[in-house]
């Protein structure tokens, strides 16, 4: 009885480790949008982001995608253009609205490359191509479920972070997500973000700057 125990927790040891290389070798084989780590304190950080180019749709934030407003997107970057460009995915999907609100805009970060060239107008209707303002934001990283409850506890912890900092921000936050739909919650990669107001944060020794990070 004692080695079939020992048995059945290795095997379940060696899947949840296949699990967790699988989530980090596919988020790791995505683009990343760019960003300035400016400071750095546990799950919070002070980032600076340049322009980004964004293929949008409505969405519902609770619905995890499940809405259509994903399968939009994707069909989007799958040719659903008017160039019929196949792009290739990316991450993080934003999630930008008002977080207690149920109603986003759900975007998918165009690749450099594509957005340099110019990324193909949308075909279907519904989905459109957009800029997100680059600009310094205060962020909290966490796993687990992204739903609007969990949203709105992380962006109280980050305001109340802010507050210590003596950083002011957007009456506003927005919600990132890194992981495809079929990752287990405890190996997710979630971020809300605030947009600061004062552009005149100090900047820590020890900034670097970080080219898709997606650990």
């Amino acid at each position: 009885m004692k080695n079939a125990m020992i048995y059945v927790l290795g095997i379940i040891g060696i899947a949840v480790l296949g699990t967790f290389a699988l989530s980090m070798t596919t988020r790791a084989g995505y683009e990343s949008a760019e960003y300035k780590t400016i400071e750095a304190d546990g799950s919070f950080e002070v980032r600076e982001y340049p322009d980004l180019m964004l293929v949008a749709t409505d969405s519902k934030m609770d619905s995890q995608g499940r809405d259509g407003s994903f399968m939009r997107l994707f069909q989007y970057i799958s040719g659903a253009n008017e160039d019929e460009q196949k792009i290739a995915m990316t991450t993080p999907v934003f999630m930008e609205g008002e977080i207690g609100k149920s109603d986003v805009s759900m975007g998918f970060v165009m690749p450099k490359e594509v957005a340099a060239k110019g990324a193909p107008n949308p075909k279907r209707d519904g989905v459109k191509l957009r800029e997100r303002q680059g600009g310094r934001f205060a962020v909290i990283r966490f796993s687990g479920q992204l739903d609007s409850k969990r949203a709105r506890k992380k962006e109280a912890e980050l305001r109340a972070w802010m507050e210590s900092r003596s950083l002011e921000g957007a009456d506003s936050a927005e919600a990132a997500g890194y992981d495809p739909p079929f990752t287990p919650a405890a190996l997710r990669r979630n971020e809300i973000l605030i947009r600061l107001k004062d552009a005149t944060i100090r900047t820590a020794n020890n900034a670097f700057e970080t080219v898709g990070e997606t650990a």
